[in-house]
């Protein structure tokens, strides 16, 4: 088992130990694919969401939000394309009897070369410091040259099958590639197939009666299906665009890597809508912006690539994936989209009705072009779960785990403890938290040694512990211990406040955003 695999393995038993994440319906042994969020993940989450959230629509004037329902009429996904053409190449192996998507099986071989690639560049940042030219080394290594063609070739065949959506071609290239199975170790595949995505279901109150729905395999049509109703009711003038977070249902039936891919999950969306002809400059824009929102909260911007398709879906002019550095390797974080008129013009085709916008400024009555970014709010959980854990060992010689999370996105922003459960201690300590909790979600405790209740407050990701004192009877001060330094000064309690609004608010992120 790699470093990076037994790392990961490490950060889903701590997200149970300590209540981020547990099994679904566990005490009947599970659900597969399917996750709760605990007390401290459900904070995390709302946190995640709180971000993003005023980062789109607070942030922006011409970003509103809408909140649409998981049924929709059957034929949004006729129209969408959902029906006919949602879905994924999977690919069997005779000898494990494991299912693969035989896109990722070549994706994964890809990334294999360029992790080679990065290795190979590290290697010589290190040795010429100052002195590397990283242009010119990807040009002149050999190493680096040649598995650079290797990518070339894969990715220049692997875009033939999709542009072709030739399955025969796809599995050729998987036996082209030697690529095997990760258990048998063989390639001894079948031939791959389609498999459509979405979940079925019934609504009627007798069978005779009822009509087959599904649970929306994506948020993005809620929204075009409203398009109309914001922008009359909400008066918009193009570029505006509606924001939305809310579940999502895909059987994925290749469902690994915890809550990377699950069947049940939440999306982040929004769709901006352009006039045609200015959608590329908008693409760009938001590709600008998004990533500029993930690196504000300081995880690292070596943690961060951009990733083009090599065929941007049917319905779009240009795609990109925000990857981030999950320890599996560069994976999708976020998708951005130049969505085109497709699903506008298909909900006009179907539903008979107009999804025109009035240009007063030109007399035009057209159909806008649509931008959109779409964040999988369980994989940048993720994210940031996994980026956050960390061993450490210390000067005495002892080991602790803490999670380096973002403060602004922390569950729990202050512990607040009392030495010792007498001398009135504990009741200073109530009313410091009978203040602060107005603001702050904050945690009280006065169970066992001091030293232990700082390590559950590491292993959580609390980024401030006060500890009231005999001291703070006589001058009201409080010792505050920053979980990363572990670093402890007294404070005043009367400043308690404007220290966790500086060092947590959100809006510290935010600006960020607009330098």
């Amino acid at each position: 088992m790699s470093a990076e695999e037994n790392n990961f393995k490490k950060v889903v038993s701590h997200a149970k130990e300590y209540g981020f994440v547990f099994q679904s319906s566990e005490i009947y042994d599970g659900l597969q694919a399917v996750y709760d969020y605990g007390q401290n993940g459900v904070e995390l989450k709302n946190n995640i969401k709180k971000y993003w959230w005023m980062a789109m629509v607070q942030m922006h004037e011409n970003i509103v939000g809408v909140d649409s329902a998981i049924f929709m009429h059957p034929t949004t996904w006729k129209a969408s394309g959902h029906v006919d053409a949602f879905n994924d190449p999977l690919i069997d192996n005779k000898d494990s009897k494991k299912r693969y998507r035989a896109d990722h099986l070549i994706e994964n071989l890809v990334a294999k070369y360029e992790a080679k690639i990065e290795k190979d560049i590290n290697k010589a940042k290190k040795k010429f410091a100052d002195d590397f030219d990283e242009a010119q080394f990807r040009e002149t290594n050999p190493n680096v040259k040649r598995n650079q063609s290797k990518i070339d070739e894969i990715n220049a065949a692997f875009k033939t099958c999709l542009d072709n959506d030739d399955l025969e071609a796809m599995k050729q290239l998987i036996l082209d590639l030697k690529i095997v199975c990760p258990i048998s170790g063989t390639s001894n595949w079948t031939d791959v197939k389609q498999f459509n995505l979405m979940f079925s279901t019934e609504m009627g109150s007798v069978a005779s009666d009822a009509n087959t729905i599904y649970l929306r395999p994506e948020t993005a049509q809620g929204i075009f299906v409203n398009y109309l109703n914001v922008q009359k009711t909400g008066r918009m003038k193009l570029p505006f665009g509606i924001a939305q977070i809310g579940k999502a249902f895909r059987n994925e039936i290749v469902a690994r890597q915890f809550i990377f891919r699950m069947r049940e999950f939440e999306q982040m969306e929004m769709q901006f809508f352009v006039k045609p002809g200015t959608q590329k400059e908008w693409y760009e824009y938001w590709k600008t912006l998004r990533m500029k929102w993930h690196k504000a909260l300081g995880m690292g911007d070596n943690n961060y690539q951009y990733h083009d398709h090599l065929k941007p879906a049917h319905y779009a002019d240009a795609a990109a994936d925000i990857e981030f550095r999950f320890p599996f390797g560069f994976k999708e974080l976020e998708g951005i989209h130049s969505r085109t008129n497709f699903d506008l013009s298909k909900h006009e085709e179907f539903s008979n009705k107009k999804l025109r916008y009035h240009d007063s400024e030109t007399n035009e009555n057209y159909v806008p072009y649509v931008v959109e970014t779409s964040v999988g709010l369980d994989r940048m959980f993720l994210s940031v779960l996994s980026n956050a854990y960390t061993e450490e060992k210390l000067e005495d010689g002892s080991e602790r785990v803490v999670l380096r999370i973002p403060p602004a996105l922390a569950p729990i922003k202050l512990a607040v403890f009392p030495l010792t459960k007498k001398d009135g201690l504990p009741e200073v300590a109530k009313e410091i938290m009978a203040e602060l909790k107005f603001d702050y979600n904050c945690l009280y405790e006065e169970k066992d040694a001091i030293g232990r209740r700082y390590r559950r407050m590491d292993a959580i990701g609390t980024p401030f512990c006060i500890t009231v004192d005999h001291q703070s009877l006589e001058d009201k001060t409080v010792t505050i211990r920053y979980r990363d330094s572990m670093k402890q000064e007294r404070i005043a309690i009367e400043e308690l406040s404007s220290k966790l609004d500086q060092e947590t608010n959100m809006k510290n992120l935010l600006k960020q955003l607009n330098a």
